[in-house]
């Protein structure tokens, strides 16, 4: 027992960052292997995702977290392969994509405040990845450029390193993905910096981790 309670005791003083959601649109709901965005709309298969992403962030809650930073879902329809897959129509991005992703990221803020509001002696933030990824300073003047590895150029690999393929091996730091969907350390260090000490106050809400962690 005296193991138990300081276990909990260790969980309750830690610091949590919880990514959900990338892999439900890009391996799932925008995948042609599925079936989901038949039968879903996009404001019906985001608010599916909440109703989940909540039930998962309670029993996390219920094993003792209490400082929670949630991140967004970053620019989906802005990786190359989902460019390369969809095209723009004119556009910098696949629009509807990110419409999409737009949708779910709202509805996390709305639940941010739900949990907050509910349970009383924890605490959420959001992190903004989609606006940190799509507003570089000028300290990071990132260019779109292609994936620092060579990817596949069928469906079934664009997403993908190709084995033996070239990788970037000058100026790795103006890529913001290293494959066609992930993004390179380059962009991680950004978003990683803005979301402890908040570039912008649209970077995070209702604080940034720097506050988070010494409530």
């Amino acid at each position: 027992m005296k193991g138990k309670d300081s276990a909990a005791d260790l969980l309750n003083k830690c610091m949590y960052t919880v990514g959900m959601g990338s892999n439900d649109y890009i391996n799932n709901y925008l995948s042609n292997s599925y079936n989901t965005s038949h039968m879903y709309t996009p404001e019906q298969y985001a608010t599916a995702l909440i109703q989940q992403y909540s039930q998962q962030l309670k029993e996390l809650y219920g094993y003792g977290a209490r400082k929670i930073a949630l991140l967004g879902i970053g620019p989906l329809g802005c990786t190359p392969g989902n460019v390369a897959l969809h095209g723009t129509n004119g556009s910098l991005c696949v629009d509807f994509i990110n419409d999409a992703v737009e949708l779910f990221n709202s509805k996390l803020i709305s639940l941010v405040d739900e949990l907050n509001k509910d349970l009383h002696d924890a605490k959420f933030i959001y992190v903004n990845i989609y606006g940190i990824a799509l507003i570089p300073t000028k300290a990071y003047r990132l260019v779109n450029s292609p994936p620092c590895c060579e990817v596949g150029a069928n469906i079934n690999t664009t997403f993908q390193c190709v084995r033996d393929g070239k990788s970037c091996k000058l100026f790795r730091v103006l890529h913001l993905f290293w494959d066609a969907t992930h993004p390179s350390e380059t962009a991680n260090v950004v978003a990683g910096g803005r979301s402890y000490h908040a570039l912008f106050p649209s970077d995070t809400y209702p604080i940034d981790i720097h506050h988070l962690v010494r409530l």
